[in-house]
């Protein structure tokens, strides 16, 4: 008894010295509102404690949101980085051929896709000889393909994002069998120019969607738009 004494008055010593340790620990305050219940009976509405309980769930739902933000802020920090890789990747070649190829390794690697495509239109749809190698990346297209292409007979956009059917993405060749979703972006190369498209192709139907941002790649088709000109001019 007296060993329970001694322990029961260090411990009220304690807490009259230090309550914010009994404030700041969830479980601790979570006991002794339950033994303050059990203490005032069953027909008995403890005010403080509801209103202690519902404050707790704010605060549990506060901490949520909390992490969501910071989970949006560090993916959107890892894609904005990603999207700056792949634009000094493209940036480095010194000649056009090195540049498609760079499109088609490189920068597919480091944006994770599939397969990469470049569609320019022209009045003389034959490809260049000298640039048979890279036709995996490069199309020649008539006039008007590229936004036909994206807008399916609507307005199209600068960037679109969307998941496709097997077979439906006849710009990437063998792999529309299993391309499932993509992103395309239109090119605007400037006055008497005609336009082009950069399409990336996945096999994950979920990888490009109509409900993601498309900021960062309207980005990256603005750099590769100047980046292009100096190949087109």
């Amino acid at each position: 008894m007296n060993d329970a004494a001694e322990l029961a008055e260090d411990l009220r010593t304690r807490i009259l010295k230090e309550p914010d340790v009994i404030l700041s620990d969830p479980d601790v305050m979570r006991a002794l509102i339950a033994a303050n219940e059990r203490a005032m009976g069953g027909n008995i509405v403890d005010l403080r404690g509801v209103a202690m309980e519902r404050l707790e769930d704010r605060l549990n739902r506060l901490e949520d949101t909390h992490k969501s933000v910071i989970a949006a802020a560090y993916e959107n920090l890892a894609g904005t980085n990603q999207i700056h890789r792949a634009i000094l990747a493209f940036l480095e070649p010194l000649d056009f051929e090195s540049f498609l190829r760079c499109l088609s390794h490189d920068v597919a690697d480091i944006l994770r896709v599939g397969r990469a495509k470049l569609v320019l239109e022209s009045h003389d749809t034959t490809m260049d000889p000298s640039l048979a190698g890279v036709s995996d990346v490069l199309s020649i297209a008539a006039p008007g393909f590229c936004e036909d292409y994206v807008g399916r007979g609507r307005a199209a956009r600068q960037v679109t994002l969307r998941s496709i059917n097997p077979g439906e993405g006849t710009i990437y060749g063998n792999a529309q069998e299993w391309v499932q979703s993509e992103a395309c972006i239109l090119l605007d190369f400037g006055e008497n120019r005609l336009p082009g498209m950069l399409a990336f192709g996945s096999d994950d139907p979920q990888q490009f969607s109509p409900n993601q941002g498309t900021d960062l790649l309207s980005f990256f088709g603005g750099v590769f738009e100047r980046a292009m000109r100096r190949w087109l001019g």
